[in-house]
């Protein structure tokens, strides 16, 4: 009986330990496998810019999003193994002090008070606040013809107000609530223009149902350096940088861009230099 009671209470121990050996070897293998020792990446990006980062039926879309699947790729990380997040403009530091998301690639641009609370690699697209006006509208040429002008933002964009308090003072705003209600109304000649980055501008310009009605207006009103963000303090920046000075070198850049924008005839800045930030 003795005998049989230790064996009994030695098969229980051995269990425990295969079981929670088990265990270790899940754990280890969930954080294996390529990119740094994980098997997924998790990548922001915005999920409602056409052109830029678009959550569609078959998938996810857009300049931002080109560039992002060729770091992660970069990185060790194949396409399967992105796990994408939406960062809307207001989550985005947030997120990566969390550590929800590895990097961000949404429309991000570099400024000293985000530099405050995260690291940016890039930059990897230099774009310009601009508007937006119908294909057969020559009466504005410049900033200073705005005025008196029906000129549409997005609520709570600064972009708008921007142009009137700098450039066109008698221009009269329209807060619509989202980009693509700033087209309708372009469309239907209830607002005469629309202004926000000019990359942003092209990418919804570029969608089919829109080809050849809208035209830039080219009047580059800002710098809006887009960086991809990472956490405070990660060795993911110095990675990233490589990763976007070989795009550039082997061409994928220039493709990119031609793919995401070029219906909108988008006048792009050339690649521009990691590091170097245009105030």
């Amino acid at each position: 009986m003795k005998l049989r009671k230790v064996t009994a209470a030695s098969a229980v121990v051995l269990a425990l330990a295969v079981s929670a050996t088990a265990c270790g070897s899940d754990k280890k293998d969930e954080g294996s496998s390529g990119g740094g020792g994980k098997k997924k990446i998790t990548v922001g990006i915005k999920f409602d810019q056409p052109g830029l980062g678009q959550k569609t039926p078959q998938g996810y879309s857009g300049f931002d999003v080109d560039v992002a699947k060729y770091v992660a790729k970069k990185l060790g990380y194949n396409e399967d193994q992105i796990e994408w997040k939406e960062s809307k403009s207001g989550d985005r530091e947030t997120m990566l002090q969390r550590g929800d998301v590895d990097f961000i690639a949404a429309t991000y641009s570099i400024n000293a008070e985000r530099e405050k609370k995260v690291d940016f690699a890039g930059p990897y697209l230099l774009a310009h606040q601009d508007v937006l006006i119908r294909a057969d509208d020559d009466s504005i040429k410049s900033p200073a013809d705005l005025n008196s002008k029906k000129l549409c933002s997005v609520t709570g964009s600064t972009s708008a107000q921007n142009v009137k308090e700098k450039l066109a003072p008698k221009a009269d705003l329209q807060n619509y609530p989202t980009y693509s209600a700033c087209l309708g109304g372009l469309q239907s000649k209830q607002i005469d223009a629309l202004t926000t980055d000019d990359s942003i501008l092209a990418g919804y310009a570029s969608q089919d149902q829109f080809k050849g009605k809208f035209k830039l207006g080219g009047f580059k009103m800002t710098n809006e350096n887009y960086g991809i963000g990472v956490k405070k303090g990660s060795d993911l920046k110095d990675k990233i940088n490589k990763a976007l000075e070989q795009m550039v070198a082997d061409g994928s850049w220039e493709k990119a861009v031609s793919i995401n924008f070029g219906p909108a005839n988008y006048k792009y800045e050339p690649a521009p230099k990691i590091g170097d930030i245009k105030s």
